[in-house]
């Protein structure tokens, strides 16, 4: 069963007042939306319980964008080359962890290791993208090659779902609507490992940077 978090009442009171409604956003147009999905490779879901529960409602969104035409992308943390090659991000391993847990994160989220690769559960086709970052966040310059993807398939508009919600998903959403797209994060197919860090994302983002809705809700309003 899915981990459901809900953002409080008054959270929501405090975003209506600011907006004058709860939603700005009530259709995404099919032809100009994709679908991104963050991080959601086996080091930072394999062991934890509330990213490995929003895994059926990101196979349900996947499934819902392919069938209106919605590209499907994977957006995955690289942070070697290869397994045993330096950092391509060597500040945030050198000062933000233990040296322990820098080799570890670095080994781990690297081609050729387990923990770099997609989570099995997930449903990855082969028509679906798979784009690799190295940052937090991919519209970042240099991060990735995501931006210039989605600006030659003509998108406008971005759904967004993976892990961690407070930390690549939220500074994923966040960037991209700095960059003029409409975004969308998905409350109920994004997680972090504390509920506590899980609400902070969404409510956060919500109050200026976009629209936060259920799967159901999301899906339903890709027309």
């Amino acid at each position: 069963m899915p981990h459901e978090v809900k953002i409080p009442d008054y959270v929501i009171d405090r975003i209506i007042a600011k907006r004058g409604r709860l939603s700005v956003f009530d259709t995404f147009d099919r032809t100009k939306t994709a679908f991104l999905v963050i991080d959601m490779q086996n080091f930072y879901v394999a062991e934890v319980d509330t990213a490995k529960s929003i895994v059926p409602n990101i196979n349900r969104l996947a499934e819902a964008c392919r069938a209106k035409g919605v590209p499907v992308i994977w957006v995955v943390m690289r942070c070697a080359d290869e397994e045993g090659a330096p950092s391509q991000w060597s500040l945030y391993h050198t000062y933000f962890f233990t040296e322990a847990k820098g080799r570890n994160h670095l080994v781990k989220l690297s081609p050729g290791n387990d923990g770099y690769e997609l989570y099995p559960a997930l449903d990855v086709r082969n028509d679906d993208r798979i784009v690799t970052k190295r940052r937090f966040s991919p519209f970042v310059a240099g991060a990735s090659e995501l931006h210039d993807i989605l600006q030659g398939l003509g998108v406008e508009n971005l759904i967004v779902a993976g892990t961690a919600t407070n930390m690549c998903s939220e500074s994923t959403a966040r960037d991209a609507m700095m960059l003029d797209y409409k975004v969308v994060m998905v409350e109920d197919a994004n997680a972090a490992r504390y509920d506590d860090d899980h609400l902070a994302g969404l409510t956060s983002f919500y109050q200026s940077f976009g629209d936060v809705k259920t799967t159901d809700a999301t899906i339903a309003m890709i027309v």
